[in-house]
């Protein structure tokens, strides 16, 4: 696998469900060796810090082979950066990762810590009003990471995957369940909050499971 694009975004308006918004997610590809820190990309404008960025969503990455699959389902060309994503990496199916896997980067170390969930503001710069529904439904989410080894990164260079040997929990997994909320018993709650999942996704499940247990 290689990185083929590194992306980022400038502050821009749109108008969603009527509104007017703020949002990075319209990525133009960098240019030259890119400086990666714990937060991420320094000129990646972040349109909603509620949801998005810190330390444990840092970049967005997104697989070339997810992309070819989307171009197949919908017939539209779909360019590295388009969903969003900070890095687009050749090859990458994100159904064959779990939470805590390891990406090798030259001298870059990530984390995967938790999948995409597609929002209005998505759907809005997809420019179609079906594009939540579509892309929950297809379990390509993609994946945020925390940076654990800052550096430089140039495209065009290997990508390695190392497995997390802690507890397993696939990507989509924790993707489906955000969606299918009958499953989120308490081991199955217990499992996640086992894994190096994001603080947001952390958060909302140990409320979930605290919850649970005062019931």
């Amino acid at each position: 696998m290689k990185l083929i694009s590194i992306n980022a975004g400038k502050e821009k308006t749109q108008i969603n469900k009527g509104r007017e918004e703020i949002t990075g997610i319209y990525k133009s590809a960098l240019q030259g060796p890119v400086q990666i820190t714990k937060l991420g990309i320094e000129d990646d404008f972040i349109g909603s810090p509620k949801h998005h960025g810190g330390p444990d969503q840092a970049l967005y990455v997104y697989g070339g082979a997810d992309y070819q699959w989307w171009e197949q389902e919908t017939g539209r060309e779909m360019l590295p950066g388009m969903f969003g994503d900070n890095l687009t990496i050749s090859d990458l199916e994100c159904g064959n990762l779990n939470i805590g896997d390891f990406l090798y980067i030259g001298e870059v170390k990530l984390q995967v810590t938790s999948p995409r969930i597609p929002c209005s503001t998505f759907a809005t710069r997809m420019e179609d009003p079906q594009w939540v529904k579509k892309f929950s439904a297809a379990n390509r989410p993609g994946f945020y990471v925390r940076v654990l080894q800052e550096g430089t990164l140039t495209v065009e260079e290997d990508v390695r995957v190392e497995k997390y040997t802690g507890e397993t929990l696939p990507l989509v997994q924790v993707y489906r369940d955000h969606y299918e909320k009958e499953n989120r018993d308490e081991a199955n709650l217990r499992k996640h909050l086992a894994s190096p999942l994001s603080i947001r996704m952390r958060e909302k499940y140990e409320g979930e499971l605290q919850a649970l247990l005062n019931t």
